[in-house]
């Protein structure tokens, strides 16, 4: 009976001092959540941090990570009883886990840019951080199993911790972006430093079932200072600065490299068909473009053995003749990758578009079938960036180019275009573009 009473006054009085702390200012409250953080730089030698690299291991963060969304209403719960998407069947993700006992009990994906993009950037500009030096990964994925998430952190800290040191040293990564409900923000601004992308809350992202979503950013090369002037004078459980840039975890099992590589790919043909086919129907529900460039992508015959079949070229040609084209003039820049060490920059004129491609004209010869970034001019302050192939040549210069996943930019230049029917109509789409 007095168990029944004291639990709806705790949830009463936690309540309330929430309320009241959010009328703290926003550098009293970032200086308080610092306050609570617990890294500690020896932790128990029955923790292990490393890559996913086997059936078992990717199941379980799956798993988690499928509890975890369906938990927070991120998404409906699937027959598989995991959370699996098109962005971990690249190359260019890693999936790190964290496991106690042998036991998988945290995960996040670090997504690097490929032809299929960023999940975050349908909703989000990335221009401004584009014109930086340095790649960007997107930070995607993040779960704690439920009977640790109250343990003062002793898996979240340590799983960023070997998330810093991967990016840092082996996966050749200046800024990180992340997308994240609202209400965990602050987590990511007060003790990691992350800006936002935008003040705006985009208020439903398809990606995490039409919840809202705040963008966000960390410059990795400026981060040590900024956690050194915070953290470097707190003792050690609440040095983050130390934690993150001094300490040397044994628990973290970096993967042995025998080449310079950046990234640590780990599925295999059957591994894919396990996840993509077998257990989800990630590949059956796929657009026929984003089947084209998964192709693109694998084009051994062992794993386009289990990739899903895509449409006969002419039933494809019919479908591409079928989008509207409109005619512009944009300057552009196609960046090709390092030739004899020597970089390859490329002038184009881009003279007309449709959603997923341009034809443009060059005085200079452009490979076909070589996928490269195209940076390009739609206007005096919008600048798209995305990457695409150069797929046919024509008479006197003029090149076709098949887009990998467009940017925010272009998405919404070309949603106006198809929109409008006037100047003033095109005007009017595109307005959300200055200022």
């Amino acid at each position: 009976m007095i168990r029944k009473l004291v639990l709806p006054v705790r949830k009463l009085l936690s309540g309330t001092l929430r309320k009241l702390f959010n009328f703290l200012p926003r550098e009293r409250r970032f200086a308080v959540y610092r306050n609570f953080v617990d890294c500690d730089p020896a932790p128990n030698a029955r923790l292990e941090l490393k890559i996913a690299d086997s059936k078992e291991e990717l199941e379980a963060c799956f798993t988690l990570l499928h509890d975890a969304y369906v938990g927070s209403k991120f998404m409906n719960p699937d027959p598989s009883g995991m959370r699996v998407t098109i962005y971990h069947a690249l190359p260019t993700t890693t999936t790190l886990c964290a496991k106690y006992d042998g036991e998988v009990v945290g995960t996040l994906s670090l997504i690097r840019e490929s032809v299929l993009g960023f999940p975050l950037q349908r909703i989000f500009d990335l221009t401004a951080l584009r014109e930086k030096k340095g790649n960007i990964a997107e930070v995607s994925a993040l779960a704690i199993h439920r009977r640790f998430r109250r343990t003062g952190g002793s898996i979240l800290f340590p799983l960023m911790k070997f998330m810093y040191e991967y990016c840092t040293t082996f996966f050749d990564t200046r800024h990180l972006v992340i997308a994240v409900n609202p209400s965990h923000i602050e987590m990511y601004e007060s003790l990691l430093f992350f800006k936002r992308l935008t003040q705006k809350v985009v208020e439903n992202y398809d990606f995490v079932n039409g919840a809202p979503a705040v963008g966000a950013t960390l410059d990795l090369s400026t981060a040590p200072e900024i956690f050194r002037k915070h953290y470097s004078s707190k003792p050690p459980k609440r040095n983050l600065y130390a934690f993150f840039t001094e300490v040397k975890l044994p628990n973290i099992k970096l993967p042995p490299r025998r080449f310079y590589t950046t990234n640590d790919p780990v599925l295999t043909p059957e591994l894919l068909d396990h996840f993509f086919n077998v257990r989800t129907k990630v590949f059956m529900q796929l657009s026929d473009r984003k089947k084209k460039l998964l192709h693109k992508i694998y084009d051994l015959p062992a794993y386009r053995a289990v990739l899903p079949p895509i449409p006969v070229e002419n039933q494809e040609a019919a479908v591409n003749r079928s989008h509207r084209r409109f005619s512009i003039r944009c300057p552009a820049k196609f960046l090709l990758p390092v030739l004899d060490e020597t970089p390859c920059r490329l002038r184009l004129e881009i003279f007309e578009l449709s959603r997923y491609g341009f034809r443009a004209h060059s005085h200079e010869s452009i490979p076909l079938n070589v996928w490269g970034e195209a940076i390009i001019q739609l206007g005096p302050s919008e600048v798209s960036q995305i990457y695409v192939l150069a797929t046919r040549e024509s008479a006197n210069g003029i090149y076709d180019f098949e887009l990998g996943e467009p940017d925010l930019i272009w998405r919404k230049f070309v949603n106006a275009l198809y929109r409008g029917s006037t100047q003033a109509d095109l005007e009017n789409a595109t307005r959300f573009m200055t200022g």
